[in-house]
């Protein structure tokens, strides 16, 4: 590659995109482009840097749009905006990314890298555990340091020297990343772990540890994680890890981390139920598996979301 930079545009740069992006932007052979709709936090990072905050501390070069023709042909893609936008949001990006580029989903859930597939050729499958949140524009707190998986994505895979070529760079950013083969089990640790405690948080405005401590809401987290582990093993997936072990750990290392659905309920936004406990059950349809707890959890953060439509805001008088 000679002295050419390796170029990477982050699709989405929240909270989570804005880590992978100040990390990566750090390094002197990586050129980042940041795509994101939020026009005061483009213009922040293009004035003053990417700033990282809490378990890290970076200021990164970051070339920021909200205009996607703005942003030249990228190598990679990393992919990290909610999984309800991933379809509108890749139709805008896909003429950054030619036929040899390969794009990589760190969404949450399932379900985002078939998107993905219908506009790029070659797609990896990612997990992520860490997390943030944005304080203000230009400026996201990490709150949890975790590792990332990836892999090729089955169909419409990404070659195994691009999938290390990503990992080599982000873990020289400090983004411990492993390339693994097939990422499934990785993906669906982390979705197990996200279905069975995010909208848990979500519906009691609890952090992460302060809802593992109540007997009885810890036990319904434990009967999500047994569905979501029933309907894996349905499908031949093995799990790299325990999701009860990584819930446990999560309460101790990210006590008072608010889950990215609690974040949206309390700021009444759409959530990423679809992806999370709704995919559980659409597996558990195709397997046979019976998902009644994910069920159930997916008509509440429905009814929730419901709750934020304008008419019901205004009979309930307004927003609290």
């Amino acid at each position: 590659m000679g002295n050419v930079p390796m170029r990477v545009c982050i699709v989405g740069c929240g909270a989570v995109g804005s880590l992978f992006a100040a990390h990566l932007g750090s390094l002197e052979d990586v050129e980042v482009f940041a795509f994101d709709l939020s026009s005061e936090h483009v213009a922040a990072i293009n004035r003053s840097g990417l700033r990282i905050t809490g378990k890290a501390d970076i200021l990164a070069r970051v070339t920021a749009s909200d205009d996607p023709s703005t942003i030249p042909p990228c190598d990679f893609g990393i992919v990290a905006t909610k999984s309800y936008v991933t379809k509108s949001a890749m139709e805008a990006v896909a003429r950054c990314f030619g036929p040899n580029a390969s794009v990589c989903s760190v969404q949450n859930g399932v379900g985002n890298e078939e998107i993905i597939a219908n506009y790029v050729e070659r797609v990896m499958r990612g997990t992520t555990f860490p997390a943030g949140h944005v304080v203000s524009p230009g400026v996201v707190e990490m709150d949890t340091t975790g590792d990332t998986w990836i892999g090729p994505f089955e169909g419409h895979a990404a070659p195994m020297d691009e999938v290390r070529r990503l990992a080599d760079a982000l873990n020289r950013a400090g983004m411990p990343t492993i390339a693994l083969e097939d990422a499934r089990g990785a993906q669906w640790t982390k979705l197990i772990f996200n279905a069975a405690t995010n909208p848990v948080g979500a519906l009691t405005g609890l952090s992460h540890g302060r809802l593992c401590e109540i007997k009885e809401v810890r036990a319904l987290v434990s009967g999500l994680v047994a569905e979501g582990v029933a309907v894996a093993e349905a499908l031949g997936i093995t799990l790299d890890s325990d999701p009860e072990d990584l819930i446990d750990h999560a309460a101790l290392v990210a006590y008072e981390h608010r889950a990215s659905m609690l974040q949206d309920v309390q700021a009444r936004r759409p959530t990423e139920i679809d992806a999370l406990n709704a995919g559980v059950a659409v597996f558990g349809v195709q397997t046979g598996v019976p998902t009644p707890l994910n069920n159930a959890i997916v008509a509440l953060i429905k009814g929730v979301e419901q709750s934020f439509a304008p008419d019901v805001a205004t009979t309930e008088g307004g927003p609290s």
